[in-house]
């Protein structure tokens, strides 16, 4: 019954907010009067614990997203909870947690002193026993000093009318400081009055030289003494020690009833974010988390602090201002406490859901206001702040009944120290000075101190203040322009410069030009480029950049205008600026208002007599007509001379200067160009009119392409190339800001990430499988003509270091904290809607964000998203195809207008038409299937601030729904991409239905007793179509008759043959199985990982991205290293797999070599061992002979017997590739005995495929074994072969698998009849296997058919062709590179044979040129045509076009009887191959060379 009572009350909303309170506040009864104190007798313990600031730095600093805040706050919880329990267990009461400290309090009468002193001491003596048993965590040397006092106490309370905060005060309060400091590493120090109120018999202890405290050594009691007797009666004076029923507690304010008012009175103590976590259940464990904030410690020493009554009223008004400065700029107070002699505020601005934008510059801001004020109280001496941003630990510390919220970190001392080195100032790291925006002249540089606890604070400023005359003359633009750095990707906006620039000259009327763009769009760059070039004689330029503090100085920006004009900007003294002026104003300005320029221009001498009097509203009014005055005279006067201005950050331009401006452009001639941020607020008046102007002209930028990020890159880094994986992350990591990609880039040099090597040439690069994608993503050509600043021969390329995963990278603090500040913009409602689709990935599809958002309906969730779409959170598309040509290329680089959208809100009724435009947006997002997060940063962010179980859970979620749907799509008939892969390996978290084993055992060959009876019955029939009787002509005729049937029936039959859809296994790609492995990652399961990244592998080797395999292979590889001690047959199967895919990968890029060694590897976990001698091979040879001849002669037993298990399905399905890799390897090769080896994986390819009984792969076979007999010349054979393939289709019933059979056969048989020069039969099976493909809506195969056909139709007719040789060498010496790569392809059958057509030509260029080794290479080019025709390297279809060109060298050469003879053999081979195209240019060549 208790425990059921126990945990109702830890639902109590009152027992939550007093978990964050001492019993001290709890069971206080204060006096509502503002400040009120309160005395009593005590005995403090403040117990300070370090080592976490250095944890805590190190996982800020973490380079994976996989170490974060769940773990810091498992580690610090698990020490100082214990501390909090040995604490309450002996009847003490935590007051404060003062980051990695905490303050503890023993409230008794003074008489009852002595005795409590002997428990607190043995507290402390048992605290420091916790930890000397302990082992370190995660390197963390935890290091526990205790200080003891007592005495007389007292409370202060205060606050205002929304927060209260306490204070304890007194001598006992800096003398537990005083102890604590002094203490060493476990040492337990009593201050001076504490041992003076002590029991001295019951205490050993060590004297401190020097000094009056005393080192206690341990407890000596007496023999007779009862601990546990003295305890209960010590504890029995404490007011709210648990006992009777509730002995068992560890606090009593466990047990709290409901209480509206003490709870309301309570939530005063708390900060808002802890109470919206408490009602917010959702929310729970938010706020813990590593951060980037903005610190801010505040100082005030007293003049006399020996009561606190006395100093009471001073922290009184000092806390009201403070929290009034910082609810303005969204800072909170967290903690307030006594600190070496004086009262200190730890402020902070950027807890969650308070990042704002400029969090910086408001901090210094509110820093400068607080100093001012509290400079001014009454009793306050000094006032100190320091001020420092970065990352810290954010979150709840301590134990469950017992806890609060705080800061810790480095960060967070650095500010406490530099508060206490450098008082009377405010000061600020260099963090801070660089990241205000602020101009250097507001900050000075401090001279460095040694301060205690911080190894290197760097430098150190004080911030001067923000005063407007400081400013004058100083605020022009300083970005350098280097001329060997181009602007990138921003032509035309300059175009639209140049344009309006020649307008501007031109006419006589002034021009406005303004850019548009979010921070980091690189504004200024363009800019400094514009400042270049407006530069001419006839005008002037005038470039100034403002900052935020310009916005609220009247007149500043004409000021910055003027002074140019006028010539006062390079004065070096007031009086010279005077003097100056003075000559200036005469002849332009009334005097009467000449001394209205002295404020305005920083001087003091100009005399005048003002006539107004009024107040403030005159002066400003004659102010700027007095600026006016002499702006339009001077300006009328320069007929000759145009002004152009070029303002940057042109939001902070005053509103007195935008009605300057907007009264200029309309009286003078003058080209003002700004670029400026989208307006928080609506702008003013004249603003607006400006940008209303017809003669204004608003930019809004946009980002720059992937080709421009990866030129700036390579420009950075001065590199030649970056390895693609690195330009992929850069590009969509960046978003195409430029100043995200500076930041990215930073932070990977920050961890060492980026490797650096000298630039070789291909052709000395020594392929491995770790080198084989060294194909670096190279700079566009027109930034060759910039210098990387390295010498030719001395050029590098960046690389990446081993082991690195780019996509697991935490994201830089800088561009972490831009993602906050917009979640914390957003309602919690949507921020729990990111944080969701966070942890599904960078893209989702809407059904699974739906599963996985606790207790949403689908209207709420399309509203959701439809705002974050309008807020630029997300992207929606309607597809995969949608979804990759977005991520091609990016938004238009920038869109010329004339308004500027944050005008919108003055038009009439744009409610109503915001509504319209939210509830189109909904519509959209309904008929949206993809959703993409539009940046990565945001989405690693959001990622980042869930704790580790709640990630597992969500993980877990994700999956099993996923799981649902990972196999190919319908089209393609449902099944593993690795065939019989999940029969293989059983790892699958749903329980399949009987329905979907059958539909992906069907898309894997099987065939129901239906069709296998329906395929018996029509054996017979259909068999007898191919005779052995026919002739070649007719059973030609016959197969495309076949083919022709086929093709009218996909397009009449109502049956199920043709697909609905297109083939969507490119989609479930993205959106399904690649989730699924990084799912299953972070949840630790690395067998489904594995399992999941080799379908990834095998998906993107069927769509035909080596690339991507390649790197998913790589973390397949990872983890079999992980899992290399487990033996099981599944992952057996596992490594046989991988070994396959990296086989055909090898293959697929040329890697013969390593191609031939993977797929040994292969078969040797499949245990069918491919024979490395003659002996072996010979004897293998003979057997498979004999099984095939088994096989062949009793193939209607074999397919009365019932089929392979599915494992062993898996088995065959792998051997089949396998062989069929290996046997086109071996067909490459010169060497005579390869053809015995090419033979024997031809012939075991058949037989494995038999034993599969599966059409596909017999047929597959069949074809496979017809091409290695045409290639070896074998024509009895490959005929024979072909025609048991046509048989075997003949028997196939019309289902849809068997007409992707039928289709395939055409495909594969047209393609060998290219190769082996049948164009005519090639071009009919071609063109009726496009049909097919085409309606079975195949579109990789469709496309694919597609080239080989139009080779064969380009070879059967004439064509003209253009021919330039500029860039010759370039590209042949780039496709000799290439030469060495051999695949069995038509692709690199016809590359060869242009390769050499080339080098052919190039050889006319050298005899026409009278070369000197013309002849040499005319013999070498020979020697190789005639090497490419013996090992048969493109075909026999190419072996035409080979003796022509061997021909052709002849006739260069002047061998006219060997060119003959080429000539007629290739002339033989046009006649029997039907080859028109290359015959035509036959018959020309023999009249040239009889002539």
């Amino acid at each position: 019954m208790n425990t059921r009572r126990e945990l109702e009350s830890q639902d109590r909303a009152i027992v939550k907010i007093a978990a964050h309170l001492p019993d001290l506040i709890v069971y206080g009864d204060f006096s509502p009067e503002r400040p009120s104190v309160d005395n009593f007798d005590g005995v403090l313990m403040f117990v300070d614990i370090s080592g976490f600031t250095a944890m805590t730095e190190k996982f800020s600093t973490a380079m994976y997203m996989d170490r974060g805040a769940e773990q810091l706050v498992e580690i610090l919880n698990h020490y100082i909870s214990a501390i909090v329990e040995k604490v309450l267990i002996f009847g003490g009461d935590i007051l404060k947690f003062a980051g990695d400290a905490l303050l503890a309090l023993w409230k008794v009468e003074r008489k009852q002193l002595k005795n409590i002193i002997t428990v607190v001491i043995k507290c402390s003596l048992e605290i420091h026993g916790l930890f000397e048993t302990q082992e370190s965590e995660e390197g963390l040397d935890i290091r526990v000093k205790i200080g003891l006092a007592a005495g007389h106490i007292s409370m202060l309370v205060f606050g205002d009318e929304t927060r209260n905060y306490f204070l304890v005060i007194g001598q006992a309060v800096d003398d537990v400081r005083l102890a604590q400091n002094m203490a060493q590493v476990n040492d337990v120090i009593l201050s001076p009055n504490c041992w003076q109120l002590c029991d001295r018999s019951m205490i050993e202890i060590e004297r401190i030289p020097d000094q009056r405290a005393v080192k206690v050594i341990f407890l000596k009691p007496p023999p007779s003494f009862n601990f546990d007797e003295f305890f209960t009666k010590c504890m029995a004076f404490m007011d709210y020690y648990p006992s009777g029923d509730h002995k068992n507690l560890l606090r009593l304010a466990c047990m709290l009833e409901s209480d509206p008012d003490l709870e309301l009175s309570l939530q005063k103590y708390v900060m808002e974010s802890i109470l919206k976590q408490i009602d917010d259940k959702q929310l729970r464990g938010y706020l813990s988390e590593l951060r980037p904030v903005t610190v801010m410690f505040v100082n005030l020493m007293f003049k006399d602090q020996d009561k606190a009554e006395v100093i009471g009223s001073a922290i009184q008004d000092a806390c009201v201002h403070i929290n009034s400065v910082l609810r303005v700029f969204q800072g909170q107070i967290n903690k307030v406490f006594m600190f070496d002699k004086g009262c200190s505020f730890l402020c902070v601005f950027g807890f969650p859901g308070e990042k704002a934008p400029d969090e910086v510059t408001h901090a210094l801001e509110s820093a400068v206001d607080i100093f001012d004020f509290c400079s001014q109280v009454h009793k306050i001496r000094t006032v100190s702040i320091g001020v420092t941003s970065g990352i810290v630990f954010c979150g709840i510390v301590g134990h469950s009944v017992r806890h609060e919220y705080t800061v810790i970190g480095q960060k967070v001392n650095i500010a406490a120290r530099m508060m206490m080195y450098y008082p009377g100032i405010v000061t600020c790291d260099s963090v801070t000075y660089n990241g205000s925006n602020l101009p250097a002249y507001f900050f000075k540089e401090l001279p460095k101190k040694v301060m205690k606890g911080v190894a290197d604070s760097g430098p150190v400023y004080q911030c001067l203040g923000l005063n407007e005359k400081v400013m004058f003359g100083m605020a022009y633009l300083i970005c350098n322009r280097n001329e060997r750095y181009p602007l990138l990707g921003r032509e035309e906006e300059i175009k639209y410069f140049m344009c309006t620039m020649k307008k501007f000259l031109m006419s006589n009327c002034s021009q406005v030009l303004m850019y548009e763009g979010i921070a980091g769009y690189g504004k200024s760059q363009i800019l400094v480029e514009i400042e270049y070039l407006a530069q001419g004689e006839n005008h002037r330029t005038i470039a100034i950049v403002l900052t935020k503090i310009s916005f609220n100085q009247n007149f500043y920006t004409i000021q910055i205008l003027m002074a140019n004009v006028l010539g006062l900007d390079t004065c070096k003294h007031y009086k010279e600026r005077q003097t100056n002026l003075q000559s200036k104003v005469k002849s332009l300005l009334d005097e009467k208002f000449h001394c209205l320029l002295n404020d305005i221009f920083h001087v003091q001498g100009i005399q005048g007599v003002p006539y107004f009097t009024r107040g403030f509203q005159d002066e400003h009014h004659e102010k700027a007509k007095a600026v006016g005055g002499v702006v339009y005279e001077d300006l009328g006067a320069m007929k000759e001379e145009r002004i152009i201005f070029i303002i940057d950050e042109g939001q902070f331009i005053d509103s007195a200067s935008w009605t300057f401006m907007e009264k200029l452009i309309r009286s003078v001639p003058i080209f003002i160009i700004m670029s400026l941020s989208p307006f928080v607020n609506t702008p003013c008046a004249a603003a607006s009119a400006i940008m209303k102007n017809r003669n204004t002209t608003y930019v809004t930028l946009g980002p720059v392409q992937p080709k421009d990020i990866l030129n700036k890159v390579c420009l950075d880094l001065s590199v030649r190339g970056i390895p693609k994986e690195l330009d992929t992350y850069l590009a969509e990591g960046s978003c195409g800001i430029p100043f995200y990609c500076e930041e990215l880039l930073k932070n990977l040099d920050h961890h060492r990430v980026l490797v650096f090597q000298a630039m070789e040439s291909e052709e000395k690069t020594n392929v491995t499988w770790n080198n084989l994608f060294k194909n670096f993503a190279k700079p566009t050509e027109d930034l060759k003509t910039f210098t990387f600043g390295v010498e030719e021969e001395n050029e590098e390329v960046c690389n990446l270091a081993s082991g690195v995963r780019l996509k697991n990278l935490s994201p830089p603090a800088s561009l972490k904290e831009i993602s906050l500040v917009q979640l914390d913009s957003m309602s919690l409602s949507h921020q729990m809607l990111v944080r969701c689709a966070a942890i599904i990935g960078l893209t989702f599809t809407t059904e699974l964000l739906f599963e996985i958002l606790p207790c949403w309906d689908m209207k709420m969730m399309i509203n959701a998203l439809a705002t974050l779409v309008e807020s630029n959170v997300f992207d929606c598309f309607q597809n995969g195809k949608e979804l990759r040509m977005a991520l091609e290329k990016n938004a238009a680089s920038f869109e010329a207008n004339y308004r500027s959208l944050s005008l919108m809100p003055l038009i009439e009724g744009m409610d109503h038409g915001e509504e319209e435009e939210l509830r189109e947006l909904e519509s959209e997002v309904i008929q949206c299937h993809i959703i993409r997060f539009c940046s990565p940063v945001m989405q690693k962010t959001a990622y980042e601030l869930w704790l580790k179980d709640q990630k597992k859970a969500m993980h877990l979620k994700c999956a099993r729904f996923l799981e649902e749907n990972a196999h190919r799509c319908d089209p393609c008939r449902s099944g593993d991409f690795v065939p019989f892969h999940h029969f293989a390996v059983d790892i699958r978290l749903n329980t399949l239905d009987l329905d979907t084993i059958r539909k992906m055992v069907k898309s894997h060959g099987f065939r129901t007793e239906e069709e296998t009876t329906f395929s018996k019955t029509e054996t017979s029939k259909k068999s007898e179509i191919v005779s052995e009787n026919l002739s070649s002509e007719e059973i030609r005729e016959k197969i495309l008759s076949f083919f022709d049937i086929i093709i009218t029936k996909m397009r009449t039959s109502e049956d199920d043959v043709i697909p609905l859809e297109s083939c969507q296994c490119e989609e479930i790609l993205e959106i399904v199985i690649m989730p699924l492995a990084h799912h299953f990652l972070a949840l630790g399961e690395n067998n489904k990982a594995l399992y999941y990244f080799l379908e990834l592998v095998s998906a993107y080797l069927v769509l035909g991205d080596n690339y991507m395999a390649y790197l998913y292979l790589n973390e397949g590889e990872r983890l079999l290293k992980i899992l290399k001690k487990d033996k099981s047959w599944s992952k057996t199967f596992e490594w046989a797999t991988f070994f396959t895919l990296k086989g055909q990968v090898c293959f697929n890029m040329g890697q013969m070599v390593l191609a031939k060694k993977m797929l040994r590897k292969a078969l040797k976990f499949l245990n069918r061992i491919f024979p490395y001698n003659l002996i072996s091979l010979f004897l293998q040879t003979r057997v498979e002979k004999n099984r095939h001849f088994h096989y062949v002669n009793q193939n209607q037993q074999a397919q009365e017997s019932s089929p392979p298990g599915k494992k062993r399905l898996a088995q065959l399905y792998q051997q089949t590739t396998c062989f069929s890799l290996l046997w086109q390897i071996y067909s490459l090769n010169f060497f005579f005995h390869y053809k015995y080896y090419c033979h024997l994986a031809a012939l075991m390819q058949v037989n494995t495929a038999l034993e599969t009984q599966d059409d596909f792969q017999i047929i597959k076979a069949y074809l496979d074994y017809s091409l290695y007999q045409h290639l070896a010349g074998y024509e009895d054979v490959w005929f024979k072969y072909e025609v048991m393939a046509m048989k075997q289709i003949f028997n196939l019933p019309l289902k849809r698998e068997s007409v992707e059979i039928m289709t395939y056969v055409a495909d594969r048989l047209g393609y060998i009849k290219l190769l082996m020069g049948h164009l005519d039969l090639a071009i009919d099976l071609g063109s009726r296997a496009h049909k097919m493909w085409s309606l079975l809506r195949n579109p990789n195969k469709h496309y694919l058919v597609l080239c080989w056909l139009c080779k064969s139709l380009f070879l059967k007719n004439r064509y003209a062709r253009l021919q330039e040789w500029n860039s010759f060498h370039v590209f042949s010496n780039r496709a000799k590179n290439l030469v060495s790569r051999r695949t069995p392809t038509a692709l690199y059958c016809i590359s060869i044979s242009r390769y050499m057509e080339g080098q052919v030509l190039y050889l006319q260029k050298q005899i026409e040129e009278q070369s000197e080794n013309a002849q040499d290479s005319g013999v070498d080019l020979l020697k190789n045509l005639e090497y490419l025709v013996a090992q048969n390297t493109t075909g026999p279809v190419f072996y035409p076009r080979l003796y022509h060109l061997m021909a052709y060298v002849c006739i260069l050469m002047g061998e006219g009887q060997n060119c003959d003879l080429f000539l007629n053999t290739a002339l033989q081979l046009c006649e029997t191959q039907g080859n028109v195209l290359e015959k035509c240019w036959l018959n020309m060549s023999k009249v040239c060379s009889i002539s």
